[in-house]
């Protein structure tokens, strides 16, 4: 297994932390996060969906949570009907957990479960705080109305 070393990044970059430790864990992917297959689809700029096969699972038995830039996918078989006798058992009933980590301001918009396929609707949801703004470059008198500048309200007295 290789691995990379991202301190010279870190000279050079500011706040890419997280990202850094999402490449040094996705480097370290055990065997068993790779059940159950799952596709992940690029829908529109800013529209993606994760579709999970999960043949076997009924709604009630798959949960989807979402904490900050955590999505966990989880499915638990309830208990068996007993009298069953299986001669073969080659559908996969057991347990999993999937991790994704999503990106700032994706969020989960929609979940369905139809001919065993899990597809989660993701987009992503930028805040206008967040948004480019202008940035007026000032000199001695900051102009009112722009971006970075508030607004001054004068304020008059009236002779009574």
């Amino acid at each position: 297994m290789r691995s990379f070393d991202f301190a010279p990044l870190y000279r050079s970059t500011v706040g890419f932390d997280r990202l850094f430790s999402m490449l040094d864990q996705a480097a370290r992917v055990e065997p068993s996060t790779q059940w159950p297959p799952y596709d992940i689809e690029k829908r529109a700029d800013d529209a993606y969906r994760i579709s999970m096969a999960v043949a076997g699972f009924g709604p009630d038995e798959i949960e989807l949570t979402q904490h900050d830039t955590t999505l966990l996918v989880t499915g638990q078989k309830k208990d068996e009907e007993e009298g069953r006798a299986y001669l073969h058992r080659g559908i996969a009933a057991r347990a999993f957990r999937q991790t994704f980590n999503l990106a700032d301001h994706v969020r989960v918009t929609g979940a369905s479960l139809e001919n065993g396929l899990l597809a989660i609707d993701l987009k992503r949801e930028v805040p206008e705080a967040h948004k480019p703004r202008r940035i007026a470059i000032g000199g001695t008198q900051a102009v009112a109305g722009q971006d970075n500048v508030p607004a001054q309200v004068e304020h008059r007295v009236e002779a009574a």
